[in-house]
C-alpha cells in the first residue's frame, strides 16, 4: 500500500452477475474488516475497452470522483478487459477471481478454485470451492429446522427432476418432526419449481428465489440446523458449508471429467459436506463443529499480507 497512514482503497470491478458479485462481496467484506479498506464498485459495462487497451495496459478515462486505488479486484469474464487495461493504473495491484482465459502473469495475483487445476504460487491462491459472502455461524440453532436448496441443469451433472423430488420427499418423510424450507434458484426448471410447490404444507415452506431478498439465504442458514443442496451449484454448496450448518448433497449423476464435480468431491473428502448416504449424520444434533471452511477470510488475509502491508495470520492452515 502506497499510503501507509491511510486505509487502503479497493476498486471492485463487477459484471453484475450475482455469483461473481457475491465473490467480490465476500472478499471485500473481509478486507474491510481486517484492514479498514474502503470499497468502490465499478460496473464494467459502463466502460468501453477495446482489445488494444487490454493488451497494452492502457486505462480508459475513469470516473474522476474515484479515489486512487491500492488494489483492483475483478470477477467474471466481462470484467477482464477493464482489469487488464487498469494493470498499470497509478501503481495499483490487480487481482482476478477465478481462472481467467488470459495469462496469469498479466495481473499481480489470482484467487482460483483448486478444482480448476492451476498450480499455486506466491501470487496464486487456491481455494476450496468459490469465495462467498456467508459468515460462519457462532452457534447452530437447536430447533429442528432444515433448508433445501435446489439448482438446475448444468454442464457438470445430469439433471433429474424425479430423482431430486424423490430425495426431497424421502427426507421429509424420514424426519417428520422437522420444519422444512425449500428454495429453487435461477437455473431450476419451471417443472421442478411447480412440483416443489406442491409439497407446501404445515411444516413445509416453498420459496421462489425471485421473491426473496438479497440477504435471505444468510438469514435462512442462520435459522437452520441442517441444509441439503443439489451438487450442480458449487456456489450454493460452498455457501451452505461456510455457514457451518451441517450440509448434505442431494444425489445427481456427475458428468465425466467435470471440474465442479471434482471440487464438490474434495469438500466431501474433507468432511465439509456429506453425501446422501450419510443423511443421518447431517440430521443428527451437532455438538462439535467439523473442520471449518471460510475461504473469504483466508483469501482476505492472504491479500492483506501480500499487498496491503498487513501481516495477517490465517485462521487455519492453507488448503493443499
Amino acid at each position: 500500500m502506497g499510503r501507509d497512514t491511510q486505509a487502503p482503497v479497493i476498486w471492485l470491478i463487477t459484471d453484475n452477475k450475482p455469483g461473481h458479485k457475491n465473490q467480490l462481496k465476500g472478499l471485500s467484506n473481509r478486507l474491510r474488516v481486517l484492514t479498514g479498506a474502503s470499497q468502490y464498485w465499478i460496473d464494467a459495462a459502463g466502460y468501453s475497452v477495446p482489445v488494444w487497451r487490454a493488451l497494452l495496459g492502457i486505462a480508459p478515462a475513469m470516473d474522476t470522483t474515484l479515489p486512487r486505488p491500492d488494489l483492483i479486484i475483478a470477477a467474471g469474464t466481462g470484467t477482464h478487459r477493464l482489469l487488464l487495461a487498469l494493470r498499470r493504473f497509478r501503481k495499483a495491484k490487480t487481482l482476478v477471481l477465478m481462472k481467467p482465459a488470459f495469462p496469469l502473469g498479466w495481473v499481480d495475483g489470482a484467487i482460483i478454485p483448486a478444482h480448476d487445476g492451476v498450480k499455486p504460487g506466491r501470487s496464486v491462491l487456491l481455494t476450496e470451492g468459490v469465495i462467498n459472502a456467508v459468515t460462519p455461524l457462532a452457534r447452530l440453532t437447536s430447533k429442528p429446522e432444515a433448508l433445501i436448496l435446489v439448482g438446475g441443469p448444468s454442464e457438470h451433472f445430469d439433471w433429474d427432476d424425479d430423482a431430486i423430488l424423490s430425495q426431497v420427499s424421502d427426507l421429509i418423510a424420514r424426519y417428520p418432526q422437522w420444519r422444512w424450507t425449500i428454495s429453487d434458484s435461477r437455473r431450476t426448471p419451471a417443472t421442478t419449481t411447480d412440483r416443489l410447490a406442491e409439497l407446501q404444507g404445515l411444516k413445509i415452506s416453498v420459496e421462489q428465489h425471485n421473491r426473496t431478498h438479497e440477504d435471505w439465504l444468510n438469514h435462512q442458514l442462520a435459522a437452520s440446523r441442517a441444509a441439503w443442496v443439489t451438487p450442480d451449484s458449487m456456489a450454493m454448496v460452498c455457501e451452505a458449508a461456510t455457514s457451518g450448518v451441517p450440509t448434505g448433497l442431494l444425489e445427481l449423476p456427475a458428468r465425466s471429467g467435470s471440474r465442479v464435480a471434482k471440487g464438490v468431491q474434495r469438500l466431501a473428502e474433507r468432511g465439509l459436506i456429506a453425501h446422501w448416504s450419510d443423511h443421518a449424520a447431517v440430521m443428527a444434533e451437532q455438538s462439535d463443529r467439523h473442520e471449518r471452511l471460510w475461504e473469504a477470510d483466508r483469501a482476505a488475509r492472504w491479500v492483506a499480507g501480500l499487498w496491503l502491508g498487513k501481516d495477517m495470520k490465517s485462521t487455519k492452515e492453507p488448503h493443499r
